[in-house]
């Protein structure tokens, strides 16, 4: 989609465009393209976000103060269309677009200083401690518990679904500070090293096949006070401003055109079974035009909330909103590729990499190896995040006043 930019801000998108063309590394764009699961690996990530890093751009939603770009949210956005659009694997989100904004809103400047430049450099690599067994949707009802003894607390308890706890160094964790008061006023916000005595990380394995989240167990595992960010109580305010920034901090439009380029441009070369190409059956052609016309949607709203971000308003419960359509419409182009590709998009190779040197050869085309395992990957999108019924109701209640 195409929108009437100032001079100013087409020239920003067009220098973003020759450093994509010119720096996005060949084997990069590979192995986010042959990544099935929704997080690149670091091996991916780590290479792509220090070329950024190099450039002065990967702190590109952060404020000029703190390190970052300083860019305007309509760059903000353009930068990720274009990065989407270029077909570059998708940033270490955890830390960069999370948990940064929470240390520079709420911070001290103790912990501003020391966590900022180590999340820019990779020094630190982030994973979130929110959801619990028995508190996903529900997550004030989390149980972890972090008692003050001195200079330091105890936690207990255990997180589940935690992506990439097995590569991070640190994660950032709701805990329970006060059992006495209501459930949301007693959540504290708690960074916790990883390396720490008492933590143990076990695997979870999707239905996919994919190693990408976790249980993390944390057994009288000291924190120190210091590690406290905002006040104590004040976990549950800062746990929605940043789930604000996971659902609808991102652009999600262009990614998802990215994708339907792909598959129309697939469908071109794929046989509809009696004698002429899948691209041209009318059927085929209404399907992807109709998800096409969503995502232009999308765009329209995403562009709308940058709008009204660079009003100086908040992103608000619109967020919802993007979470909701991108959710449902990130199943469908998933479910449309299975469908390109045939019994050859039925594959599921357990084996990871799926990129490199060392990946298994696929069944007709890499495409058609990604494809099942991205459809059933997916299924995450609309839960993670918070369910869609959970945005659906945010939505009633926010936005309709119902």
């Amino acid at each position: 989609m195409d929108i009437e930019l100032s001079p100013q801000d087409a020239a920003f998108r067009d220098e973003v465009r020759t450093f994509l063309r010119d720096h996005l590394p060949a084997e990069v764009k590979a192995g986010g393209a042959a990544t099935p699961s929704v997080f690149v690996e670091p091996e991916i990530g780590q290479v792509w976000n220090a070329v950024l890093h190099e450039k002065g751009w990967l702190g590109y939603q952060w404020p000029a103060a703190h390190g970052g770009t300083g860019w305007t949210p309509l760059q903000r956005y353009l930068f990720e269309k274009e990065c989407a659009l270029a077909g570059a694997p998708n940033l270490t989100v955890l830390g960069l677009k999370l948990l940064a904004p929470v240390i520079y809103n709420f911070g001290t400047e103790q912990q501003k200083n020391h966590y900022l430049p180590r999340i820019l450099s990779g020094e630190d690599y982030w994973c979130q401690g929110f959801s619990e067994p028995g508190s996903g949707s529900d997550l004030a009802s989390l149980k972890t518990r972090a008692v003050r003894e001195g200079d330091h607390y105890v936690v207990n308890g255990s997180k589940i679904w935690t992506t990439h706890a097995h590569h991070a160094t640190g994660m950032f964790t709701l805990v329970r500070t006060n059992t006495e008061v209501k459930k949301q006023a007693g959540i504290s916000f708690l960074l916790i090293d990883l390396e720490s005595p008492g933590v143990s990380v076990r695997p979870i394995l999707t239905s996919a096949g994919d190693h990408e989240v976790n249980q993390v167990f944390l057994e009288d595992v000291i924190v120190p006070v210091e590690n406290l960010v905002g006040e104590e109580g004040q976990g549950w305010t800062i746990a929605k401003f940043l789930l604000e920034n996971e659902r609808g901090g991102s652009c999600h439009a262009p990614k998802l055109s990215y994708d339907l380029d792909q598959i129309e441009e697939a469908a071109t070369q794929e046989s509809d079974g009696r004698g002429g190409k899948l691209s041209d059956q009318i059927d085929w052609k209404r399907r992807v035009a109709l998800t096409r016309l969503s995502v232009n949607a999308l765009e329209m709203i995403e562009m709308k909330i940058v709008s009204e971000v660079a009003k100086g308003r908040a992103p608000g419960p619109q967020t919802s909103l993007t979470k909701l359509l991108a959710s449902n419409l990130r199943q469908e182009i998933d479910l449309l590729a299975v469908d390109l590709y045939g019994p050859a998009g039925l594959q599921l190779e357990t084996a990871r990499p799926l990129y490199g040197d060392n990946a298994p050869s696929p069944v007709h085309s890499k495409g058609a190896q990604v494809a099942s395992a991205r459809y059933l990957n997916s299924r995450a999108w609309t839960i993670f995040g918070g369910t869609n019924e959970v945005q659906s109701t945010i939505i009633a209640k926010s936005v309709l006043g119902l």
